[in-house]
């Protein structure tokens, strides 16, 4: 088969330039009453996910669209080592701004700060691209060369993100692993029983810390203590409820002045249901379908496993972790904390999300007619 003479998948950045600008729109109206509170801006989250996000990911998506997608295989390792040593940096004093006892930031000069986390969703994706490429089937499938050793590389960076502690970002990453490795080649055997690890792992954790039971018990029982640890997902539900099908209008939202938890971030999904209704809130969920079909297009098509691999990566981190979000502010799973990708506020998932979909363009321009 031949291949395409050098054209990017200009379908998937219109898509993904749609996502983003309805999020831009959205993020508008979410964020003004929070804005106007906390820096007497109404402006002010929308101006800073424009300057801190959408600028450099736009730089971003250039860059790694130009950039030959064989060029991340090459420094696969060096791109392994640079996942751990962002994981670590977090815990440097001086370097991390988490809040609490919570460590998942790191402040650049004081002016603003980088989650490393969602910096290592695109350089884990692509040393397990770069491994895994380099392997047959019988490979992925032999236990010890390939099984311990995708558990061992897999199980540390969860581990550092378990001492941040970052659980919401961690199981989207242990997903999106899973979900490359089954492509690869491994038994479902293997996956079933890293899902069921999981889930073991997960029940461990919650168990271990109050907030995180209190998080599962509102998710099994949302009308318990609606002003205590079921505040959160009864004004997700509240806003969702009161939108109906066409919406209360554009910015006419009320959960979002100071009733509505983290209205810019993790919550927008709500405020998008509540002023626009339910019909455009099934559209959102449409475009992140539309996404998925068009990047398993060009994963399909790619010229090599790594490509491939690459691509499906990239489309189970994002798809994933926005049924995530999408799903905890209906009460379909417990609240992560995990954003909404291209439409919460947040500038270095921005930009990441766009610097990853770069690379897919890179890719598509080489893909098999």
């Amino acid at each position: 088969m031949g291949r395409t003479s050098g054209a990017i998948d200009y379908v998937l950045l219109l898509i993904v330039g749609t996502i983003i600008l309805f999020g831009l729109v959205m993020l508008l109206s979410a964020s003004a009453p929070s804005g106007y509170a906390e820096f007497v801006d109404s402006y002010y989250f929308v101006k800073h996910q424009i300057i801190f996000g959408l600028l450099p990911g736009i730089g971003a998506l250039i860059a790694f669209s130009r950039i030959p997608y064989a060029f991340w295989r090459k420094h696969a390792w060096n791109l392994l080592i640079l996942s751990l040593v962002l994981l670590v940096l977090v815990f440097v004093p001086g370097l991390s701004a988490g809040i609490g006892s919570a460590h998942s930031w790191i402040s650049v000069g004081g002016v603003f700060s980088v989650q490393p986390s969602e910096i290592v969703k695109l350089t884990f994706l692509f040393y397990l691209a770069a491994w895994l490429a380099g392997r047959d089937k019988h490979s992925v499938r032999d236990v010890h060369g390939g099984f311990l050793p995708f558990v061992g590389v897999l199980g540390t960076i969860m581990l550092l993100m378990i001492l941040q502690p970052d659980v919401g970002t961690m199981s989207i990453i242990a997903a999106m692993s899973l979900v490359v490795y089954f492509v690869a080649g491994a038994p479902i055997t293997y996956v079933t029983g890293l899902i069921l690890a999981g889930v073991a792992g997960l029940a461990l954790l919650i168990t271990a810390a109050p907030y995180r039971a209190a998080r599962f018990t509102t998710f099994l029982h949302p009308e318990l203590d609606p002003q205590g640890i079921g505040y959160h997902i009864n004004q997700a539900l509240l806003a969702i409820g009161s939108g109906g099908i066409l919406g209360l209008g554009y910015g006419h939202s009320r959960q979002k002045f100071q009733y509505l938890p983290e209205v810019a971030g993790d919550s927008i999904f709500a405020v998008v249901a509540e002023e626009m209704g339910l019909i455009v809130a099934v559209l959102t969920i449409v475009l992140f379908l539309l996404f998925l079909w068009r990047l398993l297009i060009i994963a399909k098509r790619a010229p090599d496993n790594f490509g491939k691999y690459v691509v499906v990566g990239i489309a189970a981190w994002i798809v994933i972790q926005a049924f995530v979000n999408i799903g905890s502010m209906l009460a379909l799973m417990p609240i992560t904390g995990v954003p909404l990708p291209f439409i919460s506020y947040g500038g270095t998932s921005l930009a990441i999300s766009l610097a990853a979909i770069g690379v897919v363009l890179n890719i598509s321009k080489s893909v098999k007619k």
